[in-house]
């Protein structure tokens, strides 16, 4: 019904012949645009009313032991939690002053921007479920992974004396009724929406572009060159670039699409989403640079392997 519904617009209304670029990039926004925010608007309404029914008070604390399962809770702690990678940092400082291993905060701060419920959403809706199973798969082991790492090392030393000055205050358990678990839902899908509305038109707009005027060809001549450096080049490439997924989701589909390995087009969503230098500027606040080195290369050459890990098991996807 919807892409009769467009079909209209663009041909009939718009008067767009079917043979006409222009007609096939309209017509690609669209339909990607409205379909988008549809299911952003309903599976975001009732992921934040089941949200209402989890324990964070437990999760915090079973995160406060340490060890490979704080490591894993807090990973799956930051899947839930709607943030990109500046908005984490204040929840990140927030499990350091409340004594959470240093090496399990990051595991959260790694994983909450790469894993989201829109961004969950959108590569349902764009890649498929056996993609999307095994990007958050793959999310969750790096922030996992990489955490566990960070948390080896001891480098405690390098955080900022007051940061761990002074304790968390303890957060306040709120009750739920079903009318409040509604409206949490629907506060969560509208403030999301407000967040990103902007990126996923640029981005479906970019990917509109790209999907209508990009030659194939000129694809399969980027990846021929780049060869297997392309997943590092994509890493690299993301990691200084600060922006939402909901804007990079469109745009890495169409890339796939044209003949971008999916791994690599992954590895540049998950460099982008997880790491940015605003994020650390944020940083330094609360870390010596050091440690924000240390922190951003562990990340990306986990990034780089999944990236190559998801390139070889693409086929069977």
């Amino acid at each position: 019904m919807l892409t009769e519904l467009i079909n209209l617009l663009v041909y009939d209304w718009f008067g767009f012949t079917a043979e006409s670029k222009l007609a096939g990039a309209v017509h690609f926004f669209l339909y990607d645009t409205i379909k988008i925010f549809l299911l952003l608007a309903v599976m975001i309404f009732a992921i934040g009313v089941i949200r209402t029914w989890l324990p964070e008070q437990r999760l915090k604390q079973w995160m406060g032991r340490g060890g490979l399962w704080g490591n894993l809770v807090a990973a799956l702690f930051g899947a839930i939690t709607p943030f990109c990678s500046c908005s984490s940092i204040p929840i990140f400082i927030s499990l350091l002053k409340a004594g959470v291993p240093l090496g399990v905060t990051f595991s959260f701060l790694i994983t909450s921007p790469i894993i989201n419920e829109y961004l969950v959403i959108l590569m349902v809706g764009e890649f498929g479920l056996p993609v999307t199973v095994a990007y958050v798969g793959s999310g969750l082991l790096i922030g996992t992974v990489a955490g566990a790492i960070l948390g080896r090392l001891k480098l405690e030393k390098y955080l900022e004396a007051d940061i761990l000055a002074s304790a968390n205050a303890t957060s306040e358990v709120i009750e739920h009724t079903v009318s409040s678990r509604l409206r949490y839902g629907w506060d969560e899908a509208i403030t999301v929406i407000k967040q990103i509305w902007l990126w996923v038109i640029v981005g479906v707009a970019i990917g509109a572009f790209i999907h209508n005027y990009v030659p194939q060809e000129t694809i399969h001549s980027l990846m021929e060159a780049t060869g297997i450096f392309s997943v590092p080049i994509a890493t690299v490439l993301g990691v200084p670039m600060y922006g939402s997924c909901a804007a990079i989701v469109p745009i890495a589909v169409v890339l796939f699409q044209k003949g971008i390995p999916l791994g690599t087009a992954l590895a540049f969503m998950m460099a982008m989403a997880a790491l940015s230098l605003p994020e650390a500027i944020m940083l330094r606040r609360t870390m010596h640079l050091k440690l924000i080195g240390i922190y951003f290369g562990i990340t990306t050459l986990a990034i780089i392997f999944t990236g190559y890990l998801l390139n070889a098991l693409a086929k069977f996807l």
